[in-house]
């Protein structure tokens, strides 16, 4: 079965610095994958070469088999890659209702109805409802963006990139900025998150990632340094010394070598 998402020998150079270097990874088909490392890793390099962000210096970008190295972010979002920020990318003026039809409308290409009063549509306000309860926004529904939790801005967020419908989802800290009281939340809808939607996982908050990822890749200075399942990433004695600060010359001849 073709893979959802892989890359081939990317590198992104800045000037003389490697931030992406040599890196191969393979999302499967229904894949919850998470990529992690510490800080300045080249994690966030890597997700703006596979949404289109940067541009690669060498190397392939793959989706479902085919090549959109070159493609805009636009082009790779119809294509089926949507991703989640940072920071939350919402409008704030808007309701998580308004948001969700704005989103659904838009994947059903009626552009053109995205101002009419949603009880116009009976689709968008029947597929807004059932996103509005799967990411517990439904009593949120009629409030400003502005005026949420962040937590709930986090589910809006998501719930809007899962109405795009996308075969692949980029979730870059989807709990960055979350109070730990209202994490919990967060993980069990994206633990519900659609099977036949691909997931890759950009953390730094490991218990999300060891009760979520089936896959978990580790980042050290832009270049693949450790990958396998959940027990044997959370054990590896060499993963461990990145993450407390020890080692790391160590651990950098084994990411380039």
């Amino acid at each position: 079965m073709t893979a959802a998402l892989q890359t081939r020998a990317l590198v992104k150079r800045f000037g003389g610095l490697a931030a992406c270097n040599d890196v191969s990874l393979t999302l499967e088909q229904g894949a919850r994958h998470a990529l992690i490392g510490p800080n300045g890793a080249g994690k966030t390099t890597l997700v703006n070469l596979l949404t289109g962000v940067l541009e690669p210096t060498s190397g392939q970008v793959l989706l479902e088999g085919e090549d959109i190295t070159r493609l805009s972010v636009h082009a790779r979002v119809r294509r089926g890659m949507v991703r989640t920020f940072q920071i939350t990318q919402l409008f704030n003026g808007l309701t998580p209702l308004s948001s969700l039809a704005l989103a659904v409308t838009a994947q059903r290409g009626a552009s053109d109805g995205v101002w009419r009063p949603l009880g116009r549509d009976p689709a968008v306000a029947i597929e807004c409802e059932s996103l509005l309860a799967r990411f517990r926004l439904a009593d949120v529904m009629d409030q400003p963006v502005a005026a949420l939790a962040y937590g709930k801005r986090r589910l809006l967020e998501i719930a809007t990139a899962l109405a795009c419908r996308p075969r692949v989802l980029l979730l870059d800290e989807p709990v960055a900025g979350v109070p730990e009281g209202d994490r919990q939340e967060i993980f069990e809808t994206i633990g519900a998150l659609p099977a036949d939607v691909s997931v890759l996982l950009i953390e730094h908050d490991m218990d999300l990632v060891f009760n979520f990822a089936k896959t978990v890749t580790v980042l050290v200075n832009g270049a693949v340094f450790a990958e396998g399942d959940v027990a044997s990433i959370s054990s590896d004695p060499r993963v461990k010394a990145v993450y407390r600060g020890e080692g790391d010359d160590e651990a950098a001849g084994a990411a380039h070598g």
